[in-house]
């Protein structure tokens, strides 16, 4: 029986692990499945952190906990952001190795990329330049958990992994008006607009600018992949000191493109506007996969598709979500 400790359970991307954890189970894998809310431990209180997990003593821990949040969020509390994933992260995996967990995966984000680097992003970029100011706080605490989880493989010889996702979306996402991402803010503004009968939704800046986005079921999948993959194997393909792996599908769209994917998903047949006078932010932002994919793993969850399974979820919980 391995027991598996999933920090991060009731947001998207734990969730969907936590789903595809309890579908092996039913097909007859040996898993003890663990999860607690933020009510049960609060994984930025230390003390609750370590004797949680030496009560537990899980074998294996998946690091999906984390504040997070789109530009709005991330510009208006950078304090948050930084200090509440540094502490659940440094709780997490230190805790864990004095509870005796040899193997960790630790989740990251596309952020950790400075702003200006070359397209597509590859790993090989970490730490080459400044960057992009207003999600600076998020993405140094997503690096220094990079950092943690290579400092005790070579200090203490564990099995700590990390792998850093584009842009996600699907069930479970945050729709919220404010301080949700791209593609779930499009999501919610063009239902709404077709519920009022607008003739029009402007979106911010161009539209020109390019987004990748992969599908948490497939981030899910990569992410239990990477997990299961031989020890060897995986430190043939990584390096002691550069071992985070990205995860993405290798392909972007523009802004524009995506509003209007979205438009016919949601059944809005108004204009589409953009609003030049706001900013664009980085023009590109795709991941370089090419890692991933040598390892053989690659994404499955084709974007139209995924759109519209993330438009059923929405409306099957539009009254939970409105806020």
């Amino acid at each position: 029986m391995t027991k598996i400790f999933v920090a991060g359970h009731k947001g998207m991307v734990g969730g969907a692990i936590a789903r595809k954890l309890e579908a092996r189970k039913e097909a007859g894998e040996a898993i003890d499945l663990i999860t607690r809310d933020r009510s049960q431990v609060d994984l930025t209180d230390q003390s609750a952190v370590k004797d949680f997990l030496q009560s537990e003593r899980p074998d294996t821990i998946i690091l999906a906990a984390a504040k997070v949040g789109g530009i709005y969020a991330n510009n208006t509390y950078p304090a948050d952001f930084i200090y509440e994933n540094l502490m659940m992260q440094a709780n997490i995996i230190h805790q864990g190795f004095e509870a005796g967990v040899r193997r960790l995966l630790f989740l990251g984000s596309s952020c950790i990329y400075p702003k200006a680097v070359p397209q597509p992003m590859s790993e090989e970029a970490l730490l080459t330049d400044v960057l992009e100011r207003t999600n600076e706080p998020y993405a140094i605490a997503k690096i220094a958990g990079i950092k943690l989880c290579e400092s005790y493989n070579r200090q203490h010889g564990t099995d700590y992994r990390s792998v850093m996702p584009t842009n996600l979306y699907g069930p479970g996402d945050n729709f919220h008006p404010e301080n949700s991402h791209v593609l779930p803010a499009l999501i919610r503004r063009f239902h709404e607009a077709k519920e009022q009968g607008l003739g029009e939704v402007v979106i911010w800046g161009s539209g020109k600018p390019r987004r990748e986005f992969l599908h948490v079921d497939d981030m899910a999948d990569a992410s239990l992949f990477v997990l299961d993959l031989a020890k060897q194997g995986y430190e043939a393909n990584t390096e002691a000191m550069l071992s985070h792996i990205n995860v993405g599908c290798g392909t972007d769209i523009s802004i524009l493109e995506l509003a209007q994917i979205v438009a016919g998903v949601t059944g809005f047949t108004g204009e589409i506007k953009t609003d030049p006078s706001k900013p664009d932010g980085t023009m590109q932002k795709l991941m370089d996969v090419g890692r991933l994919s040598a390892m053989g793993w690659d994404a499955k969850i084709q974007l139209q598709q995924g759109i519209e399974e993330t438009y059923s979820w929405f409306l099957a919980n539009t009254s939970a979500i409105r806020r």
